[in-house]
């Protein structure tokens, strides 16, 4: 079937920024005589998505919070597959090493564009086939699997015209999720929303976007050392005495605070202050402790565990500050962990999230 052009593209949800328009059109959904099946057509034969690196819990945000950085990231392009209606393939991924799925229903890639699909409205009347060009390393407590996802599920969702919301496109990007990392939307909501996200229930999803004014700059320090979400997950206290829980809920109340009032100090006071899975996961990570303590005697505000780990997140006041706490972080995971860097980068939030490329 061929695309045609109807209406124009409605407002985005929840005062999303959409952006700039381009040469496309909304899908068309029409029903094949005599079938009583309604089906959508492409409207492209081709779209690419980027989606960012994130930074998930924040010091005392587990699971409720979290944020998109820009930077790297990953890219997807997705491709109409004509006649082959409904089928999602993964082509390629470059990138990964070679250790990455290349079977759609095992790769967050393809659960989240099978996903997409279903979103639709109507059977799509072509099937997709997916490149990924990882920019993110896996592993690395910057939200790789979910940057695959968010990227998988915008550029699904461009090749018909953008007809689903980011909002609703999260929850393709929840079952991706949860089947690699576990069920939380604390790095796919800010992935594809872009700026703060709180997460207040994933089931009912319910999420909350936290306007930050002005600049906001991160220094992200990748170590090479890989610390996979189940593993970190799994060191978790299973109880919690309630000095370290009143602790942080006034550490996170502190958090949202700074964010609303665009105070760069007080998110970075909060952020060091998590009681609870910081020491935890910490001790795991060769040379943490002394990488937070560098990262102070440098200027940072606040120093923490990105995401599950390993890398680490300090907040700061400008790009020259952020640019002598990385080198101290830097120096301080060579000599206390014995581990060489990945990557060390300064950078701003980012408020876009997932984009077309």
């Amino acid at each position: 079937m061929r695309c045609m052009a109807v209406g124009t593209p409605r407002a985005a949800p929840c005062g999303l920024p959409r952006p700039a328009p381009r040469a496309r059109s909304i899908a068309r959904a029409q029903q094949v005589a005599g079938q009583g099946k309604v089906y959508i057509d492409p409207v492209e034969k081709e779209a690419a998505a980027f989606a960012p690196a994130t930074v998930a819990n924040l010091g005392p945000g587990f699971d409720w919070m979290g944020c998109a950085v820009e930077g790297e990231g990953d890219i997807v392009t997705a491709t109409a597959l004509p006649d082959r209606p409904g089928e999602v393939v993964i082509e390629s991924i470059v990138g990964d090493g070679g250790r990455l799925s290349l079977e759609a229903p095992k790769n967050c890639v393809g659960i989240a564009a099978i996903e997409t699909l279903k979103l639709l409205g109507a059977a799509p009347s072509c099937g997709v086939s997916l490149h990924l060009h990882k920019g993110l390393p896996l592993g690395s407590g910057m939200g790789s699997s979910a940057a695959s996802a968010a990227a998988a599920a915008w550029a699904v969702n461009s090749l018909f015209g953008c007809p689903v919301g980011k909002d609703r496109l999260i929850y393709a990007g929840l079952a991706s999720e949860a089947a690699v990392s576990g069920y939380h939307a604390d790095n796919i909501a800010p992935a594809l929303m872009g700026g703060f996200i709180l997460i207040r229930s994933c089931d009912p999803l319910d999420l909350q976007r936290l306007p930050f004014a002005g600049d906001l700059w991160f220094v992200l320090v990748n170590p090479r050392f890989e610390a996979p979400t189940a593993e970190m997950r799994a060191v978790l206290p299973k109880e919690i005495p309630m000095k370290q829980v009143i602790n942080n809920c006034a550490m996170g109340g502190s958090l949202v605070a700074g964010i609303l009032t665009g105070d760069a100090a007080l998110i970075g006071k909060a952020l060091d202050s998590d009681a609870i899975v910081e020491p935890v996961r910490g001790p795991l990570i060769p040379g943490f402790q002394a990488v937070k303590e560098a990262a102070h005697a440098a200027g940072a505000f606040g120093c923490t565990i990105s995401g599950a780990g390993p890398t680490a997140v300090a907040i700061v006041s400008d790009p020259e500050v952020g640019e002598r706490v990385k080198e101290a972080m830097v120096a301080a995971f060579k000599a206390a962990g014995q581990l060489e860097v990945n990557s060390a980068k300064v950078v701003r939030l980012d408020n876009e999230g997932a984009k077309r490329v």
